[in-house]
């Protein structure tokens, strides 16, 4: 191993983040009842331009008045390219008490684009005499977000996670597809009469999880349109979770239960880490550096991946 240590991702649960627009305030209070660890409060691609204004106005109220519990509570501001998100970073931060933990940045495409939100919000802090510092969480949903993909990991110390935009980053790649995650009916290989589906976002995801445990920053699956399919939905969870990545958006209330149940490591696979780390310290008394558990090897290779098992299945229940 580099002798530069692979740096901690922040310790707080993110199996499931909901969304909802910030113009529809009435599903405020059920959202923060629901079983999402995180809520993202939306002003960008859900707000239609005239309402956001009255959006952000809305999204102040209910970080103030609102009892959002134990949720890591998030706003996507709108996108750089656009007049709004200076406001959006202003209002929230400056009339908004100091519940709110995170500003979500879309369609993020460079470190510069990190470097330009976190100088304001350092700005709004310090003017403010903000005592609690606020995340951030970047989408990458473009071609050059991908491609910058490690520079924006490292850009701010602020930076806890990244999520991948699936809808706007098949546009900008110019992909041939209107669904939103998920496999393809187009994408797939073809032998002996017969059709294998692959995962068309696989790449991405596996580029934004190594960028991600690299820099000590959260991987996090984006949304899966059809919220009609669970079977879909848990199908790209699971390859999500299989990959490295800690959660999944919810566009529906129906899919925070199911993204919950991805991402908790099941009662057999914590059992099955904690007995392998049980055989490794038996190993280790014995003199050896390897151990046979259930007729395969397990050595120290295996005790990371099982302390990882071991420390997500702790964080959620503590």
């Amino acid at each position: 191993m580099s002798f530069r240590i692979q740096p901690a991702a922040a310790a707080r649960p993110n199996r499931c983040q909901l969304f909802g627009p910030g113009s529809r305030p009435a599903i405020f209070e059920k959202m923060a009842t629901s079983a999402a660890d995180v809520i993202n409060l939306d002003l960008e691609d859900s707000v239609a331009p005239d309402d956001k204004p009255q959006a952000r106005r809305a999204i102040v109220e209910a970080i103030n008045d609102i009892d959002w519990g134990n949720k890591y509570l998030s706003v996507r501001i709108n996108g750089l390219d656009t007049p709004y998100w200076y406001r959006d970073v202003v209002e929230v931060l400056e009339e908004a008490g100091d519940r709110i933990d995170q500003i979500m940045i879309p369609k993020v495409g460079c470190a510069s684009d990190v470097y330009a939100v976190d100088a304001l919000v350092t700005a709004v802090e310090r003017a403010k005499g903000r005592t609690k510092p606020v995340s951030l969480e970047v989408i990458i949903e473009t071609a050059a977000g991908i491609a910058h993909v490690e520079e924006i990991a490292a850009s701010s110390p602020r930076l806890q996670a990244m999520s991948l935009g699936a809808a706007d980053f098949a546009a900008s790649m110019g992909m041939q597809t209107t669904g939103i995650g998920g496999t393809q009916e187009d994408y797939y290989m073809h032998r002996e009469g017969q059709k294998y589906w692959s995962d068309p976002w696989h790449w991405a995801q596996a580029a934004i999880v190594a960028a991600c445990r690299t820099h000590g920053v959260l991987p996090v699956d984006g949304p899966f349109g059809d919220f009609s399919d669970d079977e879909g939905f848990i199908a790209q969870a699971k390859r999500s979770a299989t990959l490295g990545m800690v959660g999944k958006w919810a566009i529906h209330p129906k899919q925070v239960t199911l993204a919950n149940e991805v991402f908790t490591p099941s009662e057999a696979k914590v059992t099955e880490a904690r007995e392998i780390l049980a055989a490794m310290e038996q190993a280790k008394k014995d003199g050896a550096g390897a151990a046979v558990y259930k007729g395969r090897l397990v050595d120290i290779a295996s005790i990371r991946q099982a302390e990882v098992i071991v420390r997500q299945a702790e964080m959620i229940g503590g």
